[in-house]
């Protein structure tokens, strides 16, 4: 005998009791299927109920065959009681998880709406629908017969609006079941059937409305003023069809409440209200931007000194091949690197760059003297890491002692 669905009968049902039919015991968890259920299983894109079965938790649930199995977790030191109560035959209290239930109901119907939109008013088609932890989306088709050759922006916001004027209107939500295709067929709705048995269709405000008629298995609330609030937050392309991500019902809110955090920390940020917080955001960006080409320029006009500097020192030593080092902390260490390829060709035994900030000494060298088989077999001596090629490598230290005595070792082996 298949599974009673009490959610068909009362979506608003929390608490219910019901007779084991059968069950199974895998390692730490029994599957069984009971004569009625209160327990919508995954599926039509909406994620299961969860709840307790004889105050063991339930953490799946599926349908099979006609059958909705429930997965129940039993703790290993409840395994002796779990197997005393949950039997062949016995009769089981079932309490809803209400919180997760109301929230799947207020975001399916949400999609509902939001679908019924987008065909009422351009004639699209709903292709494709995720409900996923942090967003839904739906997949919009423009197909034959559509009032739209695409999907802007600017219609998202408008079916964003037409959609919570159906949720203000508190629409009643009309379900009802079919035995047969044929019956079903008959009345107006947005999508062609596909299923053939056991029909459940789900209507907005009137069963006269197509757009907002369309079968489906999940749970629905009694009025759409139940789902609260509707908002839609990207457009994309995707496989010649329009991706709207969006959410509905609390979700929906708690995204308004920290998206308004957000701004009003950048408004504060910035001395702005959110009237002109636009026009001061850029007006940062383009200070920043200039700032940012003031800095390249100095920055480069630096290093080139730097260089030439250097460059200067090297050739007057009394000794070419003498070894040299000098320390920086201001400068970033990309910055030293691009200090090293620039004095590179005039060194020629090594110079010693030190970042003093995060403990790495560069060595430079005309490539000549390699300088990254002298930092692989000696880094490591000081618990050093690093590498590089003949004419720049890095080692990286933990320690600035560890620097200085890893330059001294080098500087011996080089004389």
């Amino acid at each position: 005998m298949q599974t009673i669905r009490l959610f068909k009968e009362n979506v608003y049902k929390k608490e219910a009791e019901a007779v084991i039919t059968s069950l199974s015991w895998q390692e730490g968890k029994f599957i069984l299927t009971l004569d009625q259920t209160i327990f919508f299983p995954e599926g039509g894109g909406q994620t299961c109920d969860l709840g307790t079965i004889a105050g063991f938790e339930v953490s799946d649930v599926s349908e099979h065959d006609g059958d909705i199995y429930h997965t129940v977790i039993v703790p290993k030191e409840k395994e002796s009681e779990a197997k005393a109560v949950l039997c062949e035959g016995s009769c089981v209290k079932l309490v809803l998880d209400w919180a997760r239930r109301f929230d799947n109901m207020q975001r399916h119907c949400g999609e509902h709406i939001l679908t019924g939109i987008f065909f009422r008013e351009w004639g699209g088609i709903n292709r494709g629908f995720h409900m996923g932890q942090d967003y839904m989306t739906i997949d919009i088709s423009l197909e034959e017969g559509a009032k739209a050759e695409s999907i802007t922006w600017e219609m998202c916001l408008e079916a964003e609006r037409l959609a919570n004027e159906v949720v203000t209107q508190d629409m009643p939500i009309i379900t009802r079941h079919f035995d047969s295709f044929k019956e079903a067929d008959k009345q107006p709705m947005r999508k062609k059937l596909t299923i053939k048995e056991d029909i459940t269709l789900v209507g907005i405000g009137s069963p006269d409305y197509d757009w907002g008629c369309a079968a489906c298995c999940g749970t629905h609330p009694s009025s759409t003023a139940q789902v609260g609030l509707i908002k839609i937050f990207k457009l994309e392309s995707n496989k010649g069809m329009y991706r709207i991500y969006f959410e509905a019902g609390r979700r929906a809110f708690d995204k308004y409440q920290q998206q308004f955090e957000i701004l009003n920390t950048l408004c504060n940020t910035l001395s702005a209200g959110t009237d002109d917080v636009l026009e001061k955001f850029r007006i940062s960006r383009e200070k920043d931007k200039e700032m940012r080409s003031q800095l390249h320029f100095l920055k480069k006009e630096v290093i080139a000194r730097e260089a030439a500097s250097i460059i200067a020192e090297v050739e007057q030593l009394s000794s070419p091949h003498s070894v040299c080092e000098r320390r920086y902390s201001i400068l970033t260490l990309d910055d030293l690197v691009t200090l090293s390829r620039e004095i590179s060709p005039a060194i020629k035994k090594i110079y010693f760059l030190v970042h003093e900030p995060t403990h790495t000494v560069l060595l430079v060298s005309d490539g000549n003297t390699d300088c990254g088989r002298l930092v692989k077999e000696n880094a490591s001596i000081y618990n050093g890491k690093g590498g590089g090629n003949k004419t720049m490598a890095r080692a990286i230290f933990t320690k600035e002692e560890y620097v200085n005595t890893f330059m001294d070792l080098i500087e011996k082996h080089l004389r």
